[in-house]
């Protein structure tokens, strides 16, 4: 079993691409797809027939991923297109997020579970806002991994001064930040240089290209030695003949493994028991992992339904009502102090009310901006929020999966502002907000 984990684990490897308008994204994926013959020859065909109806004599590769009509007629990429392709040294699962302003929020739904994120830059315009931005929302995601391809190397004579001058900035601007790790590659998406072969045109680049660092680079962020975690989906109790006393609950394990035998206990209630059988599709198992879908039998009848999250008695996350978070604003309409949302972590959703907003990140110098009253669309900045009931939260630093939330308007079922729990970024002094809402006031 682990031999099998161990293997998925290194083999796959979930990667985001992100930057700003007309930077190239699309045609580097279409470029990755097709020299790393990951196209099919009917995909292609319809690749080469739409270019020609366009008036283009070679195939444009960037309508390998932007699929909706909207995006082929007007050239742009709106939705997170997903790709599957694989090579002989690594499977990936590939996210090609929009580049314009108001399309932010699916670069965070697209790096939310990334291992990597490859961020483009024209050579010509250099880094501006939305490559900040971009930075910051890898930083603020914990993307272990970030890959600077500075693309249109071709417009700008392939010169190493240009690259050289913009992998500096952006480096030591996301350093700042805390990224981890960034890799800068020149390329050109349109030319194939450096995406999957090795570039002619810059014998002064001596590093990998995207493909081979793509294939190379370590995944380390494996779930399976994080906390264990599984929020409770579903009650199973077939109550027939021949399973009168069964009593299983469902779900998908977010982190961790867990072991038939292992106390665990219950949140929010707290109550403690012991497993007494794990099922996996129909069938019983000693243990299981992280992603797995199981069943979890325990020893004793205690009051659980969807939203509980059962834990390791030894390494239990506290319930809390206060919850301090960083977070990133999607939708039109702002989030402002006494804003009354519903809170959606892991399968619980609860009422809660934004108590204070310290702090709005402004992306040109890092500086932060206190107490904004409001964060608009796209707007990156620390909250306050009081939950009508408890809530067992994770940093987001130490589980992706059980420290992060969604903010919803309560009146139409919109997502308003994705969360990040406990410090991504520094914070000032908070300032107690003296406002008051009737019937939120937990």
């Amino acid at each position: 079993m682990s031999t099998t984990t161990e293997l998925s684990e290194t083999t796959l490897l979930r990667f985001a691409t992100a930057g700003s308008v007309d930077d190239g994204k699309s045609t580097l994926v279409g470029r990755l797809l097709h020299d790393s013959k990951s196209v099919l020859a009917d995909q292609l065909e319809a690749v080469e027939h739409a270019s020609r109806n366009r008036g283009q004599d070679a195939p444009d590769l960037a309508l390998l991923t932007d699929g909706l009509r909207a995006e082929r007629e007007q050239g742009i990429t709106i939705d997170v297109a997903y790709r599957y392709f694989a090579t002989p040294r690594r499977r990936f699962i590939l996210a090609d997020t929009p580049g314009h302003v108001q399309y932010t929020r699916n670069m965070v739904t697209g790096a939310s579970t990334a291992e990597l994120t490859v961020i483009l830059i024209d050579a010509r315009n250099g880094v501006v806002e939305q490559t900040r931005r971009h930075a910051a929302l890898a930083a603020l995601l914990r993307v272990p991994h970030v890959v600077l391809a500075v693309n249109k190397m071709d417009l700008v004579e392939y010169q190493e001064s240009v690259f050289a001058a913009i992998a500096e900035e952006f480096t030591a601007y996301a350093t700042e930040l805390g990224v981890p790790e960034i890799t800068a590659i020149p390329i050109s998406a349109l030319a194939g240089d450096n995406v999957v072969e090795p570039s002619a045109n810059m014998d002064w680049y001596g590093g990998p290209t995207v493909l081979e660092h793509l294939e190379t680079v370590p995944v380390t962020h494996d779930l399976s030695h994080c906390h264990a975690r599984l929020p409770v989906q579903y009650v199973i109790r077939p109550q027939t003949a021949e399973h009168p006393d069964y009593r299983g609950y469902a779900g998908q394990i977010a982190a961790g493994s867990f072991r038939v035998g292992e106390q665990v206990t219950v949140l929010p209630s707290g109550r403690a028991t012991k497993i007494s059988g794990i099922d996996v599709l129909g069938e019983p198992v000693d243990v299981a992992w992280t992603a797995q879908s199981v069943t979890l039998l325990l020893e004793d009848d205690i009051d659980i339904s969807r939203g509980d999250l059962i834990v390791p008695s030894k390494d239990a996350p506290p319930t809390t009502q206060d919850i301090e978070a960083t977070v990133c604003h999607v939708a039109d309409q702002p989030l402002t102090v006494g804003h009354r949302v519903l809170l959606k972590h892991g399968t619980r959703t609860v009422k809660a009310i934004v108590k204070d907003i310290p702090s709005r990140l402004t992306l040109d110098d890092l500086s932060l901006h206190p107490h904004p009253g409001q964060l608009v669309a796209n707007d990156i900045g620390r909250v306050k929020i009081r939950t009508a009931e408890p809530l067992p939260v994770d940093s987001y630093a130490d589980s992706r999966r059980t420290g992060s939330f969604i903010l919803i308007d309560p009146s139409d079922g919109t997502t308003l502002t994705a969360g990040m729990v406990g410090e991504s970024f520094a914070s000032p002094e908070p300032v107690k907000d003296e406002a008051e809402d009737d019937g939120w006031d937990f």
